[in-house]
């Protein structure tokens, strides 16, 4: 079970996550169309070894009969019947953005209710641009936990000061680890939200909650608003990191049905060709003992398979997150935390 007076517990995803630095870099950080190329040549790769190891020969194989043609013509099918389908998924993101007046004006007002209680807090106009919104926000809660470490300083209490001290600190380095991640970066890549998503809030919200109630007789009424003004930062940073989640999700998607839109098009015009012309004797020959044919029906394969890999990429990012950020309230879904 998780020792719940661990106030010092892992902050950043990595740490929390208990997995490896190269796998998380794979699934979130990488960039997607590197991804994408790095799964295409290995499928490209892995083809042509393969072929050119097993019997019969590919050749053979070829000359007997229409092999070519049968395994084109379906990944013409299956490139037209992706791309649509994906497009879908683009459009159904797309209706989101758009209603009947009502609901955009319940939605205007919805988002104007929570910038006028962000600028209530942060003391200032809430900020327009995503990085520096969670900023703000981080940084208060700083300045919070900062506040109430001063004025427990002064309780009576040793052990009540002494786990204070620790979690100030843990709320202070990562706030302040987390605030350089976001400055300067830009929304649309994935910098902000990978910031977003080391600041441990859920946890440090519970600790707030159980030393309220573990040192209720020693806490002064004063001490006790502190920590009530703690936890309404650190409250308010989860909504609007969800929020942020949530636009980018959307440009994800939406940028993933561009991307396979304008791999579809090569992709379909390579099969085709490959269908149309392609036979036993259209490329005659080996390079490094690698049959020709092998190697243009490998690289044509490969090139129909873009869109599929593109799909791949974006999508294990998009889950990925999804799956590290299911619960918005302070709950451990992750083993590695227990």
């Amino acid at each position: 079970m998780t020792d719940e007076t661990d106030i010092s517990t892992a902050n950043t995803m990595r740490e929390r996550a208990g997995e490896s630095r190269m796998k998380l870099w794979v699934l979130l950080r990488a960039n997607r169309l590197l991804i994408s190329s790095v799964l295409t040549s290995a499928v490209f790769v892995a083809f042509v070894i393969t072929v050119s190891v097993l019997h019969p020969p590919f050749s053979r194989q070829i000359e007997s009969g229409d092999m070519v043609d049968t395994m084109f013509s379906t990944m013409i099918t299956v490139i037209v019947t992706g791309t649509t389908l994906v497009v879908t998924i683009g459009q159904l993101v797309l209706t989101q953005e758009n209603g009947p007046l009502g609901d955009q004006r319940e939605r205007m007002a919805s988002s104007m209710d929570f910038r006028d209680f962000t600028e209530e807090l942060i003391g200032a106009p809430s900020p327009v641009d995503p990085s520096e919104f969670l900023r703000q926000i981080i940084g208060v809660t700083a300045q919070r936990a900062t506040a109430l470490r001063e004025s427990i300083g002064k309780n009576a209490d040793e052990d009540l000061r002494d786990e204070v001290d620790e979690f100030v600190e843990s709320v202070t380095g990562n706030a302040d680890t987390v605030r350089g991640q976001l400055e300067g970066a830009q929304f649309g890549s994935f910098d902000v939200l990978f910031a977003a998503l080391n600041f441990n809030y859920s946890w440090k919200i519970f600790q707030v909650e159980r030393l309220a109630n573990e040192y209720e007789e020693s806490l002064t009424e004063e001490e006790h608003g502190l920590l009530e003004d703690l936890k309404t930062a650190l409250s308010l940073f989860a909504p609007a990191r969800e929020h942020i989640k949530t636009l980018y999700f959307q440009w994800e998607l939406i940028s993933l049905s561009q991307m396979i839109l304008y791999a579809a098009i090569p992709a379909v015009a390579i099969a085709g060709i490959m269908v149309a012309i392609v036979d036993a004797g259209t490329f005659p020959g080996s390079t490094l003992g690698f049959d020709h044919i092998i190697l243009v029906v490998g690289g044509a394969f490969a090139v129909t398979l873009v869109p599929f890999m593109l799909f791949v990429s974006y999508v294990l990012r998009i889950l990925t997150i999804a799956k590290r950020t299911l619960a918005i309230e302070p709950l451990l879904l992750r083993g590695s935390q227990r």
